[in-house]
Parts: structure tokens; sequence; C-alpha cells
């Protein structure tokens, strides 16, 4: 554990804030930049204090704002840290008049404060400071983007600070769907300066608990549910260390790392350790860890030790069990085998999974969620409650949560051979969903996104999508061209666009009517767009409830719909082969409705579809297909006595065939492509990189420019922060790349970025470093190339997704200098609802302007060619 002290705090902080705001901010939309004061006055860093000075806002009276100040509610020291508390608010906003007009999207807003840190040491400090809530500060004069939007305090910033003052600028950017939006729209500001006693060292954060399973079983003969634990190594020595073991001194336990391979910590990265033990007799209410670790420069021998500290759970209650996610770090899930009334019911027969999503902010592992479904002990199901990595759900249970969805749901398996549980087996295909608020959504998101493996779905007082929680309303105002891509890329976000792909599904739908959390209109809506696509659903809205309340998973008509189809569903789910639609934005993540799959788009981005209408007397099949290059269609449909396609086209594949639509396009400028095309895991926005297979592998190739290490650590950090996820730091793309599996994030300033693998990639740098060309088909239908230049003197960069081999992923983060990589280097994926496409060309004026500051920006269609119909170029 990190080094505390009993002494007081060698930090003091300012008596109060510098407060300047508040400013216009749209939807997540600070990822984008889009601040104004870089715009108009060169940045808030390039200001001081002037209670004279007035500046321009839209929100609030007579449409300026001036300086003041924000007195800390608390300022303290305990032993070593030291605790800064302020309320942040604005009395000169009317919100209400603007809420009554703009709704939720008139309560965020963005603007910045100043403090001042001083160490009265007269020795180097070196402190972690941890900053819940807010996106991007400075210390000094170093930059920091990623923070800690959503409260998590699991990855500080390690600074080391010199006796004297610190100048803490921190820019502040209220979000509804993180900070709430039912009383005023205030700010509570915290920040937290945790000194490293003893200095720089290899430390564990003693507030975030040791990732283990639960024992099952009774004392003397209970096990671990799983063998995988998990825990976060930081290293804020100034050197790179390399974990080579992990030993258990606990007699009746032994532990290795899941690695095959030691684990490199660069100087200031923090990465989460995956760690296999096994324990033989019976529980252990502690088990303690040894990490064997290297300092590579010096090559001392040293460890770190910790404990985990498991529970004691009997076999059929609800028990924490973890397993691997495909981004190779640990996670875990609530399980609550079935009963012994449930298993004398089932009749041997496979159970299916009754999949529960929790909401925003909460941890699987709660007691209202693990006990949510306490009213239902002898459901027929294998109940499930999964994390998603974080109390947030990865990225509202998309890319990185759906992943760990199904990973926890294939995980039954594994405990099923684990435990020696010879009662029902599992139908690891067959889900009955559900979900409360964000698990609401996120419910609607599975049941629309992967119909098939759903048999029955309630999704409970949860939002139709991002888009339409909170409006993307208040954005700075861009061309429609640009902001049309952005809401391309969210396509696949919108639930209520793939709504037909729910035809033949039973949905219950609940919200209380006094939600002010989520408002009934979102399942009102959803209910109602059913309705218009010729299907059905079932709503209760419970007069005077709120967002939740007790028993709110378990009301009497849920629970007669969940014990209706448990009862009710089958082995498999039936091929009903009637008139139905196939609606898809991303085959990336969009499965099979009916067996009937969209593989590849014509356009990217733009929504496929494919309207099936079945003759049962003549036994005909007609398929209208809408932008859908290529589809997977299973064997019964070709065992009808006619289908209207060329079947002599097809390519069998196990347990079907593709088809390939006949394409036309504009010209003759699409090249013949060597390389293969991109694949189901390759497919999507810029967050199809989240769909990694091993921990990312960053890649600083400039190591010349410091700024490019300090970007591959903040991206990093970023990724564990928000996801979870593990990464490693090298600067050698010959000694990295071909020993992953995994997907890459490459930062490269200049001409330090390798060419693609693919020798045709339409991206590419000039040979010079000082430009980017885009190679594409133009708007009179011949290939041409875009070039893009400084030529004003705001810098150059890029951010892009190209192939590696085999099936994965690169993102590449260029720019001109140290700076124009930084602004790009903003858009690496870390936040859902921000809306980026598979490329985007910009300048350092994009940290004004937000999307209007991009020059490019759009999709790779299938061959790796830019998709000239929803790509922008200026």
């Amino acid at each position: 554990m990190a080094k505390t002290s009993s002494q007081s705090s060698v930090m003091q902080f300012s008596p109060d804030f510098q407060l300047l705001g508040p400013f216009q901010i749209g939807t997540r939309e600070a990822t984008w930049g889009a601040d104004p004061l870089e715009t108009t006055h060169g940045g808030f860093r390039s200001l001081e204090y002037d209670e004279h000075a007035h500046f321009r806002t839209a929100l609030a009276t007579n449409g300026t704002t001036s300086w003041t100040r924000a007195p800390l509610q608390t300022s303290y020291s305990q032993e070593n840290r030291l605790v800064v508390k302020s309320k942040i608010s604005f009395s000169n906003v009317d919100w209400q008049a603007l809420q009554n007009v703009y709704g939720w999207a008139a309560l965020q807003w963005q603007a910045w404060v100043r403090g001042d840190l001083t160490v009265t040491s007269e020795e180097l400090v070196v402190a972690n400071v941890f900053t819940p809530q807010v996106l991007e500060f400075w210390i000094d004069d170093e930059h920091y983007f990623g923070g800690d939007f959503y409260a998590f305090n699991r990855v500080p910033v390690t600074v080391r600070l010199s006796p004297g003052h610190h100048r803490i600028d921190l820019r502040l950017a209220r979000d509804v769907r993180a900070q709430g939006a039912v009383s005023n729209p205030d700010f509570d500001l915290e920040l937290i300066f945790e000194q490293l006693i003893g200095g720089p060292q290899v430390w564990i954060n003693a507030d975030s608990p040791v990732l283990t399973s639960d024992f099952v079983g009774h004392g003397p003969t209970a096990i671990l549910a799983s063998p995988y634990v998990s825990v976060t190594i930081h290293n804020s020595l100034d050197e790179d260390i390399l974990i080579h073991s992990v030993e258990s001194s606990h007699s009746d336990c032994v532990a290795r790392l899941v690695s095959e391979e030691p684990i490199q910590i660069v100087k200031g990265q923090s990465r989460p350790l995956a760690i296999h033990v096994e324990c033989s007799g019976g529980y252990k209410a502690s088990i303690p860890f040894s990490v064997k670790y290297l300092i590579e420069s010096q090559g001392n021998h040293l460890s770190i030790r910790f404990h985990a500290l498991p529970k004691l759970r009997d076999l059929h209650e609800p028990h924490k069990v973890t397993f691997m996610h495909p981004g190779a770090v640990v996670s875990y899930a609530i399980l609550r085998p079935p009963s012994q009334v449930a298993i004398t019911a089932s009749n041997g027969d496979k159970l299916p999974v009754l999949v529960a999503l929790h909401g925003a902010g909460v941890e699987a592992d709660s007691e209202d969620v693990k006990h949510s479904l306490d009213a239902l002990p002898d459901l027929r199901v294998w109940a499930l409650f999964p994390s998603g990595g974080t109390p947030w759900s990865g990225d509202d249970w998309h890319a990185w949560g759906s992943a760990d969805v199904q990973a926890s749901v294939l995980m039954i398996r594994d405990w099923i051979e684990r435990t020696s549980w010879t009662r029902p087996g599992v139908d690891v295909d067959r889900w009955l969903l559900t979900g409360h608020s964000n698990g609401g959504q996120g419910a609607w998101y599975h049941l629309t996104h992967h119909p098939d493996k759903v048999v029955a779905a309630a999704p409970l007082s949860g939002y139709t999508s991002i888009q339409n929680y909170v409006p993307y309303t208040f954005w700075k105002s861009a061309d429609p061209g640009r902001t049309a891509v952005v809401q391309t890329a969210l396509n696949s976000y919108r639930n209520e666009l793939h709504l037909p792909n729910v035809q033949g599904i039973p949905i219950f739908q609940q919200h209380g009517s006094s939600d002010d959390n989520v408002p009934p209109y979102h399942s009102r809506l959803m209910g109602q767009l059913i309705n218009e696509i010729g299907a059905d659903s079932v709503y209760h809205e419970f007069p005077g409830r709120p967002h939740w309340w007790d028993g709110v998973m378990t009301t009497e008509p849920l629970k007669a719909f969940f014990e209706y189809w448990t009862e009710h569903s089958n082995s498999k789910i039936p091929f009903r082969l009637n008139s139905f639609s196939v609606v898809c934005a991303n085959p990336g993540d969009t499965s099979a409705k009916f067996g009937l799959e969209i593989t590849q788009l014509l356009v990217p981005g733009q929504l496929a579809r494919i309207e099936v209408t079945f003759d049962p007397v003549t036994k005909t099949c007609v398929l209208e297909i809408r932008n859908v290059r290529q589809f997977f269609m299973p064997c019964k449909f070709i065992r009808l006595n006619r289908v209207n396609l060329d079947l002599t086209t097809l390519q069998h594949e196990r347990g079907g065939f593709i088809y390939n639509t006949p394409t036309s396009f504009p010209g003759d400028g699409r090249r013949p492509r060597p390389f293969p095309p991109r694949q189901l895991t390759q497919l999507g926005a810029m967050d199809a990189i989240l769909r990694t297979h091993g921990a990312f592998a960053i890649i600083a190739h400039s190591p010349q420019h410091r700024r490019t290490h300090s970007l591959a650590l903040q991206i990093s950090q970023n990724l564990h922060q928000y996801f979870a996820a593990d990464s490693q730091i090298s600067c050698s793309w010959d000694d990295t790349i071909p020993s992953t599996t995994a997907n890459a994030i490459s930062l490269a300033v200049g001409t330090d970025l390798p060419r693609s693998y693919d020798p045709l990639f339409p991206i590419e740098i000039s040979p010079d470093g000082t430009a980017i060309l885009i190679h594409h088909i133009g708007f009179d239908g011949r290939p041409t190339t875009t070039t893009y230049l400084d030529t004003t003197g705001h810098g150059l960069a890029a951010i892009f997704l190209r192939p590696l081999l085999p099936r994965r992923l690169e993102l590449v983060v260029w720019g001109v200098d140290e700076e124009s990589l930084a602004v790009a280097a903003r858009l690496v994926p870390m936040l859902p609802g921000v809306g980026q496409p598979d490329f985007v060309v910009l300048d350092r004026r994009m940290s004004g302007l937000g999307v209007e500051g991009v020059m490019a920006m759009g999709f790779l269609d299938t061959a790796w060619e830019v998709a000239a119909g929803t790509s922008y170029f200026s």
C-alpha cells in the first residue's frame, strides 16, 4: 500500500477559487474542445484575474459574465491528504427559463476555475492528485486530459511538486448524464492531493479493493467460484518496472500471473494485474499475495504485498464470480444459480440466463443489485448481474460493456465445470433480458442489436438513447456537413432506429410516472414506436412512483412476465418465418435476426435494412435489400421453394451461406484491393478500437518528443480509468505488434509514423511529415487526392483507424508537432456519445471551435476506402 504519515500535510490551498463562466457546452462536446476562451482570448491560461473584465456568454443575463470567487467549503488535511471542496454555482443565470425552452440540455455548462497550491516543505513532494468529475486540468504548465469524469478514483495523476506555489487550472464541464438535472445545476468540486511519504514508489490504492471471486459451498469444502484475481499496480517511480511473478504465502494457495510473459509498467503508469490462484482446504477469509518486480535499470528485485478478502456464500445465493474479459483484464459478475425448487421443476432441461443490467454509477456487487430478484427465488433461470467492467458499464453497455456481458454469460459454463454442478445446464444462447435505468437502455441495446439471443425482455425505466436523453442542442454551431458525420458515428447508439429487430420478441415495459431521472416519455415513446412497426409490448406505468423504489425489479406484473416466459420459452429460439425486417447501422455490434445477419454495408454509418416477405402458401421468400453489401443467410432460407436471389453466387459458410449483393460505384476510381476487407471486429466508428482481444498496445513512435510519451501515458491511464482496461506502452513497433493479438494505438510526430500494413491505405502522411493526403472519390465520381497542410500556423493533426493483421485495428494519432498531437489525442475513445468517426483531420483551432474546427472527417468502407457518401472535406 502507499505509505502514510501521521504528520499534518505539507500542502496548503488558497482560501477560494477564481471562477470564470459559465459558457455554453453541449452533451459530451468537451472532448472536441469547444472552449470559447480558446477562440477569443487565447485560452484561460493566458488570462489573469480581473474583476472588471467582461466576457460574452449566451447563458448569463445581459449576455456577459465576469470573474468571481468561489470560497472553499472545506479544506482540511488528513494525515497525508489535503482535501479541497467548493460548490460552484452561478447566480447570474436564469436556469429555469433556459430549461423551459431547451430542456435538460440547458443545464449543462462549462467554466474554468483557478486555485493555488502551496508546498510548505523545503523538499520535493510527490503526490497523487484525484480529480473526481473533472475532465481536464492543468498543474503549472502540464496539461492533463481525461481526469476522472465519473468519480471512480481509480487512477490518480502523480505529480512532483517543488517547494512554493503551484497554479491549478481546472476546466469544469457539467454533464446531466453524470451529475443529474433534478436541482440547480451546481458543481460540487472536490480535489484530493495525497502525498506519497518516502517519495516515488510502487503502490496499490487502498481505496480500490482487490477483485476476487467469492468462495461457494460450506466452510471446510468451499472453493473459489473462479480462479481469477485482479489488483492495480501503480508505478510512481522515475523508472520502468518489470513484474515477473506473483506468489501467495498461504500454504493452501498457489498463485501465478495469467500472462506468460513479464509485465512492464512504465514510469507513471497504472496497470491491472490478472492473477490465477487455486486454493485447497476450504474457505479462506484472507489470501495474501506478493508481487515480485524488477527495477529495470538497477536490477533490484523487490516485492509489494496485498491481501484478497473473499466472502463465503452458499452455492445457490448470489455471489461474485470473476472471469477474463476479451481485453485480457479480470472482470466480474454476480451469479445466482437455480434454486433447489427450480432444479426439481426443470426436469433436467437446460435453463436460460436472466441477464439483469445495472444502472449508471452502481456496482453489480451492491446489495440493491444482487438482491434485486430475491422476490423471485425459484425462477427457473441462471440469474446473472454483469458488471460491465465499471459502475458505468464501461461505455453504457456498448462496445466494451457488451463484450463484458457476453463473456459473463459464457463464464457460467466454466462455473458449472469448476463446481462439479450436476443439475440443469445452461443455454447461453437463450436470454431473458432486463435492466434498470442505464441498464434499461442497455437492455434496449442488446434487444435491438442481438435479437436472436433474447427470448423475452423487460427494459425498466430506461432511456431510448443518449441522443434522446439529453439532446445535443447546445453544441457550438457548425457546418451541418460536419455535425452529420458526428451523428452518423452515433447511429448504432440509436436503439429506437433498430426497433424493427424486436419483432416477435415479448417485451414488458415499466416506468414510474414521477420519474425525474429518466422521464417516462422514453418508455412511452418506445411503446409507441414498437406499435408502429407492427409489434407490441406490455407497458405498466406506476402512478406516483419515482425512478427507483424497493421492489422495482419484481413488481407483480413483472414477476408474472418472468415466470411465464421462463416456463414457455423453448430451448432454442423458434424460427417464425413471416414478414420481418433486419436493421443494422454497424455490423460490428449487431448480430442476426432469425439467423439473417448483415455483415457488410455499402455506405458505412447509414442504416442498412433487409425486408423479408414470406408467402406461406407458395413458400416464396422475397428479400428487399437496402445499403447492404453482404449478408449471411441460414440454410433454412435455401430450402424454400423460391428466394428472389441469384443463388449461384452464394458462398458456403458453416450453417448457411454468404450473399454478396451486386454493387456499382460512381466512376472507375475503386482500386483493386489486395488487402483483406474489413472484418466484423474492425467495423464501426472509432470506438471499434475497444473491441480488442488482449491488452491495448500503445506505441509512442516519437520518443525524442517528451510529449509523445506523456500522451501515451495519458491514453493508457484513461483506458484504465474509464474501462478498467489494460495497456502496454512501448516505443518499438517491431517488438510490440508481432507479439500481441490486441488492437494498437500509435502516436507519432512528423515523419515518425510507420507505413500502413495496407499498401493502398487511403490516408497517408507526406514523406516530409508536413501534410496529410486523403485519396478518395471526388464529387465528379473520379479518384482524387485532397491534401491538408499547415498554411495558417495552427498546426495539423489527424486521428484515424487503419487495419492490422489478423482482424485487428490500429488507431493512429498523428501531429505535425507536439501541440497538434495533443489536440488529436483528445479524440481517443473514452466517453460514450462523443461521436468520433473513422478518421478526423484537424488543427489546433478545434480546441476553441469544436467540430467546426475539423478540416475533414468521415468513414472507411468495407474495402478500406474512404466512403464519399458519409465523409466531409473542407
